[in-house]
């Protein structure tokens, strides 16, 4: 089975939405889980508060990864 390729033109915004589900997943979990424990209502708190910083976070990493990429290429050479 051939492996799906998609266009470099969307490299930002895939990295975007990968380190965002996998990063704001875990400090969802995590925060839910010590500021409430595992009581009743836990998964709907953490669907909310996940749902709330996937937004922030995906639009905040589109700002800044473009800028990080141009300043960490003018730091660093071959």
């Amino acid at each position: 089975m051939p492996a799906l390729k998609i266009n470099k033109k969307y490299y930002g915004l895939l990295m975007a939405l990968f380190i965002t589900i996998a990063l704001d997943s875990t400090m969802s979990f995590m925060m839910v889980s010590v500021t409430t424990a595992w009581t009743a209502g836990f998964l709907e708190r953490f669907v909310n508060a996940w749902l709330i910083g996937f937004a922030v976070a995906l639009s905040t990493s589109l700002l800044v990864f473009p800028l990080a990429r141009k300043l960490v290429n003018r730091l660093t050479s071959e």
